[in-house]
């Protein structure tokens, strides 16, 4: 394989451009010609490619983003459009595919494969919500900005004697929420995974102010709760006054950190030898500190499993 292309698609994460950068530069090495394509399938199908060298990616391994910007599309989701994305590329002369993003991103390199065309995945979301990796592109850059919110809000909830709830993104996936929440010491973590129970909550929060304490910190996931909700329930049973924080997109824009911009550099060198030796339908991972790949439709059937242990051991230490 000679000739291959590389997008991002779905939300940005941290890391994205130190995959890309990998990806043309060890492409080049390797003596092949790298194409970029913008804004991710929807991008492909309106033909927006072009060649990349190494220039293209010069000081873009310190940025977050993605310079190939990204999209979603819902005409790609059907076949219809996956066999014009194949066209596209074919046009191209483009002979494998390099798809950097979520779930939904590495199932359509999963469908692109399934029609014969060899696509390859690299995991780039801040939920790190994919089972067959133990770290996705973005999460720890993510958790870093949660945690240096948290930081700051607790100097102000301390000054005030408030308890904050900070709530962070992950719909279905309660990571980032456990581990910012670990980091920053916050002593409840609300996850998708375990049903709250507001009763148990405010009897915690009663009890630290019986012991003296009268500021704390609630990290929340978005897809357990409503922030505002919560809040008002809070205060109506506890009559402790409660602030809500919704840090939203900030979550995914940033500097990389050095593991983000580690686990881009390495992926997308794995994901051009699996391409350049004519091998698609695979997505990378990271498995025990060890980079591998895995059948792309046996990936993502994989189940994530909360790390229980984890939330447990944080409940303790956090009383």
């Amino acid at each position: 394989m000679k000739t291959i292309g590389v997008l991002s698609s779905g939300g940005d994460a941290p890391g994205m451009n130190a995959a890309i950068r990998a990806v043309v530069r060890y492409g080049i090495y390797l003596g092949m010609r790298v194409y970029g394509i913008e804004r991710g399938f929807a991008g492909l199908l309106d033909g927006c490619i072009y060649e990349m060298n190494m220039g293209s990616v010069s000081d873009i391994v310190q940025r977050g983003g993605t310079i190939l910007k990204t999209a979603r599309c819902d005409e790609f989701r059907k076949e219809s459009g996956q066999w014009k994305a194949i066209a596209q590329l074919k046009k191209n002369k483009i002979e494998g595919l390099i798809v950097i993003g979520g779930d939904g991103s590495l199932k359509g390199a999963m469908d692109l494969s399934e029609l014969g065309f060899p696509s390859v995945g690299i995991p780039g979301t801040i939920d790190n919500d994919l089972a067959y990796t133990d770290y996705t592109l973005g999460f720890d850059t993510a958790c870093n900005t949660a945690l240096d919110a948290i930081n700051k809000l607790r100097d102000t909830m301390t000054s005030h004697e408030r308890v904050a709830i900070v709530q962070v993104m992950g719909r279905h996936c309660g990571d980032l929420a456990l581990y910012c929440g670990i980091g920053g010491g916050a002593e409840i973590i609300i996850v998708p995974e375990i049903p709250v129970d507001l009763k148990e909550v405010c009897q915690k929060l009663l009890a630290a102010n019986v012991r003296g304490k009268h500021s704390e910190i609630i990290v929340l996931a978005e897809g357990a709760g409503n922030s505002a909700e919560i809040a008002a329930t809070i205060e109506k049973r506890t009559g402790i006054p409660v602030r809500t924080t919704v840090l939203g997109y900030i979550q995914r824009g940033g500097n990389p950190s050095m593991q983000d911009r580690f686990l881009g550099t390495n992926m997308g060198a794995y994901a051009v030898q699996l391409l350049e030796k004519n091998i698609g339908n695979r997505i990378i991972g990271i498995k025990n500190n060890r980079f591998y790949d895995i059948d792309i439709v046996e990936g993502l059937a994989l189940k994530k499993e909360f790390n229980k242990e984890l939330f447990e051991t944080a409940n303790i230490v956090a009383k």
